[in-house]
């Protein structure tokens, strides 16, 4: 009896030590799992959370962004991060909540595509920086350009997860509308290195074209990301759950939930994709009535229900909730960035997992500027590069699942390919399977690593036929220059031995190596232009000549005349083997020294200039 009585003292003492804790003191001692596990990856965090925040605010505004970042160094532990951006501002009433309350925001039930998911971001960022530096977050907003900026200086409260704000004032603000947050926190500013807040912002700028990023270093350094495009990536629009991605505990908690007065009309209202004739259906296979009321289902009806919607074919969820990047735009981006020889990219159609839609957009970038031996490899969900655990994301599995020597790059096995190239590699969904809260890393769902894999193998093809056509052209270009050699000697040769005029070797030329050949003819004050087409296929070419003067031309196209000079134009349809002739008078001067031909690739023309 003693022993019992023991531990009935001990079970009573251990029940008092009991308390419910709050998200915001959980991740106050679990900062980690957020990505803030060291000084330099925090304040990359803390810029990639706010930064994302203001593209999907002026997104949702029709804001094309105008973002403005800061680093300053404190002193020898301590940074201040600024980050502002052109956005709809925040209502007053809502910057504390916001900032200050961790899983507090308006994404996390709403089906379609955004950067924040959970409500945890900025607001876990402002945690880190109290617990850090025991300083506040500044945050400035103005919503219209007839009020003033409103500042506020607040702090998290972690016992009860709640914003306690310390000053508040309204000030002058340089912006008309836009937000501003400010903070201060322990980190180490790295710059020479994958994993830094420049190279965050810069893979930014190359999935989000329509965004200005300025940035200022701590030593005081400018860069500018430009805008490429004017044009705002489509809204997503929000959607209903689809049926079948629901598990039975959600679909209990939606039934109880619900307004509607009947089964029936829980069904259209409720999802996507069921209209009056699917939702009888769905109600007779799960031998239950139309006019139920939904609160009132038990946990059995609820599994005939579930189980109805298993065994019954829908149309996949719409997909005007994702807001894909466009494969021109990202072509746009990596020209720009990288400044490549050949870009190929492509967004495939939208797939379904889980009853989540989501898509994949890839693109590759080869030679030019790009001078690593390595392939760059930019992973991208929702539009965020991801920085960290490369080697744990389906993203890079897939990538190196890829055989990429049968499309011209060098490989070692299950590694990433070698080569002067970049791969980029996109996926958007209204629910990114991410490995962890600190959105690091995709996890392997088998829908996207095959979608990604078919999307890189399109590249890759590409890649090749690039990579061919241009070794061809290397070992066309080696026999036209051996021959440009030898011919002129061949025939000064011939043409003494048979007392004949000197042929024209680069006609000769031109037709053994198949190439289009242009040469001009000028007698006096008038000029014939020659066009062969000595290539294995069928050729649409035009042809301009510069003149200073009046002229007079046969069976042109079309004149452009100026002041002094005019421009004649002639487009010609030429299958293999044919000629035509172009002829026209001039009372001045020809002002380009040889024709100028638009149609055809530089390698593949001999004695014209490719212009115009």
């Amino acid at each position: 009896m003693e022993s019992v009585k023991i531990k009935e003292e001990v079970a009573e003492e251990l029940a008092k030590k009991q308390r419910e804790i709050s998200i915001a003191e959980f991740f106050e001692k679990n900062k980690h799992i957020l990505g803030y596990s060291n000084p330099s990856k925090a304040i990359i965090t803390c810029v990639r959370e706010a930064v994302d925040n203001s593209l999907d605010a002026c997104e949702e505004a029709s804001i094309l962004p105008d973002i403005f970042v800061r680093i300053d160094k404190v002193d020898s532990k301590f940074y201040r991060v600024t980050v502002e951006d052109n956005g709809p501002g925040i209502v007053e009433k809502q910057i504390p909540k916001a900032f200050g309350k961790l899983l507090y925001g308006s994404r996390f039930h709403a089906i379609r595509q955004s950067r924040g998911q959970q409500g945890i971001g900025i607001s876990a960022a402002v945690l880190y920086a109290q617990l850090t530096s025991g300083k506040p977050a500044r945050i400035i907003s103005r919503t219209s350009p007839d009020k003033k900026a409103v500042k506020l200086e607040l702090y998290i409260n972690t016992k009860k997860n709640e914003p306690e704000i310390v000053k508040r004032e309204e000030i002058d603000w340089h912006l008309s509308r836009g937000t501003r947050i400010e903070l201060e926190l322990a980190g180490n500013y790295v710059r020479e290195r994958k994993q830094s807040v420049y190279e965050y912002l810069k893979e930014t700028s190359v999935v989000n074209p329509h965004a200005k990023i300025s940035f200022v270093e701590p030593d005081g350094t400018l860069h500018e990301f430009k805008r490429v495009s004017d044009e705002l990536p489509p809204p997503p629009k929000e959607v209903k759950p689809h049926p079948h991605g629901i598990e039975l505990g959600q679909l209990m908690s939606m039934l109880k939930s619900t307004k509607t007065k009947d089964l029936r009309s829980f069904l259209k209202q409720e999802f996507v994709r069921i209209g009056d004739k699917i939702a009888m259906r769905v109600i007779e296979r799960a031998g239950l009535k139309p006019d139920m009321s939904p609160q009132l289902l038990s946990r059995e009806e609820a599994v005939s229900l579930l189980n109805a919607f298993m065994s019954t074919e829908f149309l996949p969820p719409p997909t005007n909730c994702l807001s894909p990047i466009g494969a021109d735009n990202i072509a746009k981006s990596l020209q720009e960035r990288f400044k490549p020889e050949f870009v190929y990219t492509t967004t495939r159609k939208p797939r379904v997992y889980s009853a989540h839609p989501f898509l994949v957009e890839a693109g590759i970038a080869y030679g030019g500027e790009i001078s690593e031996e390595k392939v760059q490899l930019l992973r991208y969900a929702n539009k965020i590069p991801l920085l960290y655990q490369q080697g744990g994301c389906a993203l890079t599995k897939a990538v190196e699942s890829v055989r990429w020597k049968s499309y011209g790059l060098q490989q070692n096995r299950d590694e990433l390919p070698s080569g002067k190239a970049v791969i980029l590699v996109h996926v958007a969904s209204t629910n990114i399977p991410y490995t962890s809260e600190s959105k690091e890393a995709v996890a392997s769902v088998p829908e996207i690593v095959d979608e990604v894999r078919l999307a890189l193998q399109e590249c890759g093809r590409k890649l090749k036929e690039y990579i061919d056509r241009k070794e061809r052209l290397v070992k066309r270009r080696k026999k036209e220059d051996l021959l440009r050699k030898v011919l002129p000697l061949l025939a000064k040769k011939l043409s003494e031995i048979l007392e004949e005029s000197e042929l024209d070797h680069d006609l000769i030329v031109a037709r053994i190596v198949g190439n289009v050949y242009v040469r001009r003819i000028v007698d006096n004050c008038r000029a014939k232009v020659e066009v062969y087409n000595f290539t294995h296929s069928k050729r649409e070419i035009e042809v301009y000549e510069m003149c200073r003067g009046e002229v007079a031309a046969e069976k042109y196209t079309g004149k452009i005349s100026g002041s002094d000079n005019a421009i004649l134009v002639w487009k010609l349809n030429l299958n293999p083997g044919d000629m035509a002739e172009l002829t026209y008078s001039f009372k001045g001067k020809i002002l380009n020294k040889k024709p100028l031909v638009k149609g055809v690739d530089r390698d593949m023309l001999t004695g014209g200039e490719v212009g115009l």
